[in-house]
């Protein structure tokens, strides 16, 4: 009995160390969150709160707007219990001009990015992502300036990412936004958050308690993947099962039209995507 006893500790002793020297594989947790343009208002995020773990934070004013609202927001934001998506809106490419001039934007904007979120007060290390609007293979301009901007973030002390399409474009050969800024990156550190809102990959306007994680948009390294737009762009998620709202917005559960709540959706594997929070 002594010898089975001792031969029992043996083989535990054994198991253990096995499972030190490999760990077992656990399964990631994969959170929701939103991005719009307009600030939902300090009212609404005890709501917007019960679907999303983050929200987008524009450091800028963002596509098409004129001014930014969520200036000043950061506080009220974290307080509310959300993690952040830090977004600067990139230059169009009719703004860029040359390569020359475009690389010394992309250190301008880098340095404008860089000093708001400081003002903002997110702590070093944030992820800032700058927002290329515009899909297909990247001109030369625009390489210059997505990596003069990448340069100057990541020398700051914050970190650089990069927001792009994940879909490939029919016009330009299939080609991957994000496979090509990736690809002619030079070893570059970039954080990618793809938007892919074609179904499938995507499961269109919908907040699934188990989402999909970011590799599911078709784009293995990706950290975030924003998978439904509002409006619904019919050219690309026509095929999406009928959960918009009429008006082809897509609202969290629950909201009705009349809060004028429409998001953009995403996924990622922390719930607080950019590291934004101050504690």
């Amino acid at each position: 009995m002594k010898q089975i006893a001792s031969t029992l500790v043996i083989i535990a002793a054994l198991f253990v160390a096995a499972l030190r020297a490999y760990p077992q594989s656990s399964s990631t947790s994969v959170y929701l969150g939103f991005d719009r343009n307009d600030y939902p208002g300090d009212n609404n995020l005890s709501f917007l709160r019960q679907t999303f773990s983050y929200a987008g934070f524009w450091l800028n004013n963002p596509p098409g707007e004129k001014l930014n609202n969520w200036a000043g927001k950061r506080q009220v934001i974290e307080s509310a219990g959300f993690g952040f998506l830090v977004l600067f809106n990139g230059k169009l490419d009719t703004e860029l001009k040359t390569v020359p001039h475009a690389r010394s934007l992309g250190k301008s904007d880098a340095q404008a990015a860089v000093a708001t979120a400081r003002r903002e007060g997110f702590p070093n290390d944030t992820i800032i992502f700058l927002d290329m609007e515009e899909g297909g293979r990247m001109l030369p301009e625009q390489k210059a300036y997505i990596y003069a901007w990448v340069d100057g973030v990541n020398a700051s002390g914050f970190k650089a990412g990069v927001y792009c399409s994940g879909i490939p474009a029919q016009d330009d050969g299939g080609i991957v936004t994000a496979n090509d800024i990736r690809d002619n990156a030079a070893g570059k550190k970039i954080v990618y958050w793809v938007t892919n809102d074609a179904c499938p990959p995507s499961p269109g306007c919908a907040f699934p308690k188990s989402a999909p994680g970011p590799a599911k948009s078709g784009i293995d390294y990706a950290d975030i993947w924003q998978f439904a737009q509002s409006p619904k762009r019919n050219d690309v998620a026509g095929g999406c099962p009928k959960n918009y709202a009429s008006d082809g917005n897509c609202y969290p559960p629950a909201a009705s039209t009349s809060m004028h709540l429409h998001v953009d959706v995403n996924t990622a594997t922390s719930a607080d995507p950019s590291h934004g929070r101050s504690r």
